[in-house]
C-alpha cells in the first residue's frame, strides 16, 4: 500500500516526497528505481530529524502505529496513517490528545470514507431521502490476505465500523461479536458482530478473509426507501430502492393478499455515481488540511472511535460473543 500512497504524494502540486523509509534492502531497491531523486533510508529516525519533512505517512503493521506516530508527533510532524490508528484505546487517546496538544494534523487512513457511492449514501441518509435509519447490513470478505498481527475485526470489519459512523453521524453504544479462528490459533479469521447505535439503529457485519467470494457490500434500511452500496460492481455501485413496509400488518389475516397489502415494492434507481479514485481524495484531503482546509471525517478522534469501537468487539468474541457496552469516558 506504501507505494499507492508515495505516488499520489509525488503527483500532487502541493506536496513532494522527500525520503522513503523501509526496512527491507529488496524493497528499498524496487522502490529506488520506480521513484528516481527520492532518498531511501532503512530507519525511520532519519526522516523524523529532517528540518524539511512537515507531514509523515505511515503504512505499517497496526501493532508499530503507535511507537511511530509517537515519535512523528513528537518530532513535530503532522501525520497521516493507515487504518486503524493503533490496536489500543487507550494509545490511540494518548496520540489524538497528543496531537490536539501540538495543533498538528493526525488524519487516519479510513479510505472507504471518501469512497464516491458511501459519500453519496451519506448525503441521501442526511437528505432524509431514507426516512429514519433502521439497520445496515455490511459484508467484507475475500480468501485473503491472511495476517499474523491483528485479526479480521481490527483489519477489515474496521472499515465498515468508519463507514457506519460516517453514515450515521454516531458511534456504537454497545457490540456482540462471535470469531472463529482456524489458520492462526488466537487470531480469529472471521467474526460476525451486531453493533447497537442511538436511536435503536443497528449494523451487523460480516468480515472474514476465509471466504470464497470477494464482497464489499453494504445496505442501508430505512423507513421510507432502502439502499445498497456494492463496491464491487464499478458500473453501478449505488442502488436506491423504493421499497418500504408502510404499515405494521394485522395480528390476524384472512388472506395472504391483506398482508402483501402493506408492502410497498417500486421502482430500483440507480443514480450515476462516478467512479474517482478515492485513495488520491485521501490524500488530498491529507494536504488540503495541512494547508489550513479540508474536513475532520477521518481525523484522529474519528480513528479513536474506530479503535474503541473494535477493542468492544474483541472483548466480546472473548466473551463467546456477551454484549460489551462501549465505555464513552474511555
Amino acid at each position: 500500500w506504501g507505494p499507492h500512497l508515495i505516488r499520489n504524494f509525488s503527483d500532487h502540486p502541493e506536496s513532494s516526497v522527500r525520503v522513503i523509509v523501509e526496512p527491507r534492502a529488496e524493497r528499498r531497491a524496487a522502490l529506488a528505481k520506480r521513484f528516481p531523486g527520492v532518498a531511501l533510508e532503512s530507519d525511520a529516525r532519519t526522516a523524523l530529524t529532517d528540518p524539511e519533512v512537515d507531514a509523515v505517512v505511515i503504512a505499517t503493521p497496526t501493532s508499530t502505529h503507535f511507537e511511530l506516530v509517537l515519535a512523528a508527533l513528537e518530532a513535530g510532524k503532522h501525520v497521516f496513517v493507515e487504518k486503524p490508528l493503533t490496536d489500543s484505546t487507550g494509545d490511540a487517546r494518548k496520540l489524538c490528545e497528543l496531537a490536539d496538544e501540538r495543533r498538528l494534523v493526525l488524519m487516519v487512513g479510513h479510505v472507504f470514507l471518501f469512497n464516491p457511492a458511501v459519500r453519496e449514501a451519506k448525503r441521501l441518509i442526511n437528505a432524509g431521502e431514507l426516512g429514519d435509519v433502521y439497520y445496515a447490513s455490511m459484508l467484507r470478505t475475500n480468501l485473503g490476505p491472511v495476517r499474523t498481527d491483528v485479526d479480521a475485526g481490527w483489519d477489515l470489519a474496521s472499515h465498515d465500523i468508519a463507514i457506519a459512523n460516517f453514515w450515521l453521524g454516531a458511534s456504537p453504544l454497545a457490540v456482540s461479536c462471535r470469531g472463529g479462528s482456524w489458520l492462526n490459533g488466537g487470531i480469529d479469521d472471521t467474526v460476525f458482530a451486531t453493533f447497537d447505535y442511538p436511536d435503536g439503529v443497528l449494523v451487523h457485519v460480516h468480515a472474514s478473509w476465509l471466504h470464497p467470494r470477494k464482497s464489499r457490500f453494504m445496505v442501508i434500511v430505512g423507513s421510507k426507501r432502502m439502499l445498497s452500496v456494492n463496491d464491487m460492481d464499478l458500473m453501478e455501485p449505488l442502488r436506491i430502492y423504493d421499497k418500504s413496509v408502510d404499515e405494521a400488518p394485522e395480528a390476524v389475516h384472512d388472506t395472504f393478499a391483506s398482508f402483501r397489502a402493506n408492502i410497498r415494492d417500486g421502482s430500483i434507481t440507480i443514480p450515476n455515481v462516478s467512479l474517482g479514485e478515492p485513495l488520491r481524495a485521501e490524500c488530498d484531503e491529507f494536504v488540503a488540511r495541512l494547508l489550513g482546509g479540508g474536513t475532520a471525517e477521518s481525523n484522529g478522534w474519528a480513528g479513536f472511535e474506530v479503535v474503541k469501537a473494535v477493542s468492544a468487539m474483541s472483548v466480546s468474541a472473548q466473551q463467546n460473543g456477551a454484549l460489551v457496552t462501549l465505555d464513552a469516558r474511555e
